[in-house]
């Protein structure tokens, strides 16, 4: 599901905290906007034990 409302894309480097908007571009600096929604969850998630293995042996690291 694709979200209509989206967030500025380097607003960790150049705003205070996010700036939200419904347009391509950002308002404030113009930088390209990307979609603020999280990825969809996945019960059936056909990688889900390889990517657990991955960062519990990188998390032993």
């Amino acid at each position: 599901m694709k979200s209509d409302i989206r967030v500025c894309g380097v607003w960790r480097d150049r705003h205070e905290r996010p700036v939200y908007t419904l347009s391509s571009s950002c308002p404030e600096c113009g930088a390209p906007t990307e979609n603020s929604a999280p990825a969809p969850f996945n019960p059936e998630d056909p990688y889900g034990e390889y990517r657990r293995a991955r960062k519990r042996r990188v998390a032993d690291e």
